[in-house]
């Protein structure tokens, strides 16, 4: 007599609350990461801060225009570089500003006084409510910040924010008890 095989019961797995939380997860993700704007991405430089006191660390995310005065070639050089938050605001300054076509894709570019100051302006012409924020070394001579806030002051920018790094160890003062 020939054996009677007993009918295999396999599982079934809905996969409905898997792809709930993936898509959950995916949208969280991307609702909280904070992505490289195009001028971060194209920097060629990095620029060690003074330390401050206050958190000045918190920069708005739109509308800004960033001075950055960084050291080249092991300190013996300075150079300016100017980049802009908002694209399409980038663009028209980049437009209204005699650069060269491959200068007008770059997020940040490298700017002698006499352009940086045609960069300063034009941005101003564009959206006069952007705001302006000075990115500068530690190390970089005073002549050189001094040059940049010259520059915001002759073209009626009075103030503006100086990019600094947190120092660190101190606490915030409300939380003292």
């Amino acid at each position: 007599m020939p054996k009677v095989k007993k009918k295999r019961m396999g599982f079934v797995i809905d996969m409905t609350p898997l792809v709930d939380i993936t898509f959950l997860l995916l949208t969280f993700l991307m609702f909280t990461a904070k992505f490289k704007s195009e001028a971060e991405a194209d920097q060629e430089f990095m620029i060690v801060r003074p330390a401050a006191s206050p958190d000045t660390t918190n920069l708005p995310e739109r509308d800004l225009a960033i001075i950055s005065v960084a050291l080249e070639n092991d300190g013996k050089d300075t150079t300016y570089y100017f980049g802009m938050t908002n694209s399409p605001d980038r663009e028209k300054v980049f437009a209204n500003t005699q650069l060269p076509d491959s200068l007008r894709m770059k997020g940040t570019i490298k700017a002698d006084s006499l352009l940086l100051n045609s960069l300063i302006r034009n941005t101003r012409i564009v959206n006069p409510s952007t705001i302006f924020a000075l990115d500068a070394d530690k190390d970089v001579e005073y002549r050189f910040v001094f040059n940049v806030m010259d520059m915001l002051r002759k073209n009626r920018i009075f103030t503006f924010n100086y990019v600094t790094e947190k120092r660190k160890g101190q606490e915030n003062p409300e939380k003292k008890e």
